[in-house]
């Protein structure tokens, strides 16, 4: 699984690698939920923060049945904290490390090592099942940077009382022939200066900006090897994601520049799943440590996590303007802080 994460325009899906399949981790029995969510953990976060960014680039308004298209991208930095986390046997019933670690890498780690991990459960007279499997490294190798991504597209339309409702839809959308994906955002932004009277007519600008954005993914797990442990039927993993942000925005909007920024609110949450049938086989060993035969154990639907994402956020930016054609970047300061860059079309 060292190619965990692949993030397709405004599409996130998990992915696996011939040499380590993801379905692996269920022989860690009740330890796998844990295990799995440790591990994934700062990249559903660094999501979560990188959905909510790149709403605006200005605090002004569209006139009337004015529009925009923005393209950017959104990158959300992973601390370094979180390329690790901490293995603590007591919060594990049947897992061990060898040479007595203490860590292992999480997926944003730039550490794609295998770590093997040991499972033994006691079973009946006295006797143990036993497996191990490789837990994967991290992937940020092969990312351009230890940041989680998301391309954003998305149109902004002038509503009367000078509000800009802003849409993000990506339909559904079937690729790399196992992963469907599809998004859908709604944000509105309210211009407050209409209420100062004279101050109207200030190069300042100054509105409150609400957004919601939802996807889903579902990746199919193949049995890519049926001479391992874990054998599958009708394997799916299944990612919801709810985002939204409240935020209050100013710009300062000159002819050929603009300066611009936001104060406001994260939130999102994550459920993640798989799906599906999975037959796990064991050795089974005496309690001398020789091997004496195998099991064989059922599950099904066998992982259910939450993710959760929220806190301020502050945001500062400028946007070069060249008649309709935009340009612009901003940062974000937040738990994970986030980058954003892009081009813009605007009319009124």
């Amino acid at each position: 699984m060292k190619k965990l994460i692949i993030l397709f325009l405004l599409l996130f899906s998990v992915q696996q690698s011939k040499s380590q399949e993801l379905e692996t981790i269920l022989l860690a029995a009740d330890d796998a939920s844990l295990l799995t969510e440790n591990y994934l953990n700062p990249a559903m976060k660094g999501l979560m923060y990188s959905m909510n960014g790149g709403w605006y680039t200005t605090a002004k308004t569209h006139k009337k049945f004015g529009f925009d298209i923005t393209i950017n991208a959104n990158a959300s930095f992973v601390p370094s904290k979180e390329e690790m986390f901490a293995f603590i046997p007591s919060d594990y019933t049947f897992l061990s490390l060898p040479n007595g670690e203490t860590s292992l890498n999480t997926v944003m780690s730039d550490n794609d090592a295998e770590t093997e991990i040991d499972i033994s459960i006691p079973n009946d007279n006295g006797t143990f099942k036993v497996a191990s499997f490789d837990m994967p490294g991290g992937i940020t190798e092969d990312l351009p940077i230890n940041a989680v991504p998301t391309p954003m597209v998305q149109l902004g339309f002038g509503l009367p009382y000078k509000t800009d409702i802003k849409l993000r839809l990506v339909p559904k959308l079937n690729f790399d022939d196992s992963v469907e994906a599809n998004l859908i955002g709604v944000g509105l932004q309210h211009d407050l200066m209409q209420y100062f009277g004279p101050l109207e007519n200030l190069p300042l600008n100054i509105s409150v900006l609400a957004a919601f954005t939802n996807m889903k993914v579902t990746y199919e797990i193949e049995d890519q090897n049926t001479e391992d442990e874990v054998s599958v039927t009708n394997g799916e993993a299944e990612f919801k994601m709810n985002t939204w942000t409240v935020q209050a925005l100013a710009s300062l909007d000159f002819k050929i520049i603009s300066f611009y920024g936001g104060v406001g609110y994260n939130n999102g949450k994550t459920t993640a799943k798989m799906k599906g049938d999975y037959t796990l086989t064991y050795d089974v060993e005496d309690s001398n440590g020789n091997v004496i035969g195998t099991v064989d154990e059922s599950i099904s639907n066998p992982i259910n996590l939450d993710f959760e994402a929220n806190g301020i956020r502050a945001t500062l930016g400028t946007r070069l303007n060249i008649g309709f054609f935009k340009i612009f970047a901003d940062y974000t300061l937040q738990e994970y802080n986030t980058a954003s860059a892009g081009i813009a079309f605007s009319f009124r």
